[in-house]
């Protein structure tokens, strides 16, 4: 069965999820809806409607929603009255009472809705996830992120925290398989701006690990990565380029007096592992694909856990702002 896709909002993440839809197998690219003005008429062959019915009048299967945070709400409402399956992009709403309301419509509609948490499909992540969950690392005692780089331009209408660091938020809980419990957080507002600009976060998880997250879009340094710390070693992803390196905890016994004094891990063997590095987009499309024809939903980030994230974000939001210094 093909499936009849298009896209709402013609932003970078738009643009990129048109191409990918118009490339991808089992799927037939419809086209664009975006108002803006100064936007061209087509895009990969399709063409780029300024009005929401009638571009809703070609019918579809399911849509993306890529328009900026605030509109999620009232577009994802507008496809689950037309029966529209909808992968939705990160955050899914702008708060956790719409995020909510986002769940209910498309629970009672028996519509698929999911969310656009793209760093799940990276390959060093979902290897990352597997070796953890095969027991690698043994317990696992501590997951620190770090995703800053300079200022992105698309962003007008939410702050670092939900734009960047729901990334961190949502990948931390799926690749430990545990739930936030406790969080707190110190923020920055140094760019001019209404919302934070930098997040330095910790917090304790469901089964005891600590985690924290650096974030911020004021530093010329583009960085993301991932070190999950365990009993047996450490775990390092860098979704940039998509590798995950193991450094194992050393088994050689240390004959040196000045370093043998110290009791703790020493190193040992380090391994980068090949991994098949497919385009994480793409992945993200043939699992949402497989959700609406299988009705199998393990492989999308559902509503809800898109919901948690927005929730937590707001925790640390509000603790930010508990600390501002004026």
């Amino acid at each position: 069965m093909v499936l009849r896709a298009g896209v709402l909002g013609l932003g970078v993440m738009g643009r990129h999820h048109s191409r990918v839809l118009s490339q991808l197998e089992g799927v037939e690219f419809g086209g664009v809806f975006d108002p803006a003005e100064d936007i061209p008429s087509h895009i990969e062959g399709q063409p780029i409607f300024n009005n929401l019915d009638e571009f809703l009048d070609r019918g579809f299967d399911y849509c993306v929603v890529s328009a900026p945070t605030v509109f999620h709400l009232s577009l994802g409402k507008a496809l689950s009255e037309r029966g529209i399956h909808a992968l939705i992009e990160k955050p899914v709403a702008s708060d956790s009472n719409s995020a909510n309301e986002l769940v209910q419509i498309f629970s009672k509609a028996n519509l698929v809705g999911g969310v656009g948490h793209i760093e799940r499909y990276n390959p060093a992540l979902q290897s990352m996830r597997q070796r953890l969950e095969d027991g690698q690392l043994g317990d696992i005692f501590q997951i620190a992120t770090r995703r800053q780089g300079p200022f992105p331009g698309r962003i007008a209408d939410v702050g670092v925290i939900k734009d960047l660091a729901t990334h961190d938020i949502d990948l931390t809980a799926w690749v430990s398989q545990q739930e936030y419990v406790s969080v707190n957080a110190r923020t920055t507002h140094k760019s001019g701006r209404p919302h934070e600009d930098m997040l330095v976060a910790v917090a304790t998880l469901s089964k005891g690990t600590v985690a924290s997250h650096v974030v911020n879009w004021l530093s010329p340094i583009k960085e993301r990565t991932i070190v999950v710390t365990g009993e047996y070693g450490a775990l390092v992803a860098d979704t940039l380029t998509a590798d995950l390196t193991f450094f194992e905890n050393g088994k050689t016994k240390l004959v040196w007096d000045e370093v043998s004094s110290f009791r703790g891990v020493t190193e040992g063997d380090i391994t980068r592992y090949a991994l098949e590095k497919r385009e994480p987009l793409k992945t993200e499309h043939e699992a949402f694909q497989k959700a609406i024809l299988t009705g199998d939903h393990s492989g999308i980030v559902s509503l809800a856990e898109g919901l948690r994230v927005v929730e937590i974000a707001e925790r640390l939001v509000a603790d930010g702002l508990s600390h501002r210094i004026n």
